[in-house]
């Protein structure tokens, strides 16, 4: 018996951690709602002209699921800020009226927090989305937002990745006063927990043996794309690379002559009919194409668990958690010791 095969009869600590994600969020809504309803009126009374993200990994991806909510529900402009830029080039912009939303499972890397207290030098309020709540970068903040996933073993990040999701509809329902967004947060948990009982080993046949592959998705749904295309790297040793719907058609098709595969995530909102579209004419130039939340013909269309456009990108992520770890072991590798990694990636 190979290691990878021992590791998935023990069930991986990837697999395992990814499972707690509809307890986690259950919890992490119940915890944080009156702390939130608070930071939610503070928010309104600064009346910020713009959001800017700042993540690394993982949480970076969280942060393009944020950004798309602070525009579209709150209609605010958002940006994401590299941490290089005040951790190794030591410039700041001016960010007065600014909000700073750092995301992080860790909170400990020395980059993050020297954006964050660089950003708080500059004048923004900082809000730190972070699991562990008495790191360093929650003591740097002006206001916590608490993860409530507990401690990750696995290398690669699942289920504080979909806790940094929640809270941000958590926050922006409470920020922008969204009733109607409020009302999606009462049935995430549900919808986590159809999402984990979701087959998606069909994928396995089409990429065990890829050596590369389109991750694409657009809107709400390129955050999982970016967190997908990182996960297949880490833990199954695929080439993958993220693209927005719109973003492929601008020079990266040329590579479809090359028979690259196609995971496609598509939510049922304005970008559907695109992304459709665009799943179409991936096959009819040959492409293998696969759809998770739509129905493409021609398409390997993966289980649905129908839910609101707002939440696809949770139990999209969830569901593919659980493919990520079926794929490395069919690949022969073990998803919790993904080479030349560690837990904590202290950048600077």
């Amino acid at each position: 018996m190979t290691a990878a095969t021992s590791a998935t009869a023990r069930a991986s600590h990837m697999l395992t951690e990814a499972g707690q994600s509809a307890r986690i969020v259950r919890t992490q809504f119940a915890h944080n709602a009156e702390s939130l309803a608070a930071l939610g009126d503070t928010l309104r009374s600064l009346a910020p002209f713009a959001v800017v993200t700042c993540g690394r990994g993982s949480s970076d991806h969280a942060a393009t699921f944020a950004r798309y909510l602070a525009e579209t529900r709150l209609r605010l402009l958002t940006a994401s800020v590299s941490p290089s830029v005040s951790s190794v080039y030591g410039v700041s912009q001016d960010l007065r009226r600014c909000v700073f939303l750092a995301m992080s499972q860790s909170g400990a890397s020395p980059d993050l927090l020297a954006a964050a207290d660089s950003a708080a030098r500059a004048g923004a309020l900082v809000v730190a989305l972070v699991n562990a709540a008495d790191s360093p970068l929650a003591r740097a903040a002006h206001h916590v937002v608490p993860l409530h996933a507990g401690t990750e073993h696995s290398v690669a990040a699942t289920k504080s990745y979909i806790a940094t999701l929640a809270a941000s509809l958590q926050l922006v329902a409470a920020w922008g006063q969204d009733s109607g967004l409020a009302h999606e947060l009462a049935v995430v948990p549900d919808a986590l927990e159809r999402a984990w009982s979701l087959d998606w080993s069909p994928a396995v046949d089409a990429l065990k043996d890829a050596d590369h592959l389109f991750v694409i998705g657009r809107g709400l749904g390129l955050s999982v794309a970016q967190e997908a295309a990182l996960k297949l790297k880490e833990t199954c040793g695929l080439h993958a690379e993220a693209f927005s719907g719109a973003e492929l058609r601008h020079g990266p098709m040329a590579l479809i002559a090359r028979g690259v595969p196609a995971l496609v995530f598509i939510q049922d909102d304005p970008t559907r009919a695109g992304l459709e579209a665009l799943a179409r004419d991936l096959l009819a130039a040959g492409v293998t194409v696969i759809v998770a939340g739509g129905r493409v013909q021609g398409a390997l269309n993966l289980e649905n668990a129908a839910v609101d456009a707002v939440i696809a990108p949770l139990a999209h992520a969830l569901a593919f958690y659980r493919l990520a770890d079926t794929l490395a072991a069919a690949r022969g590798l073990d998803p919790d010791r993904p080479p030349l990694l560690r837990k904590v990636t202290e950048t600077r």
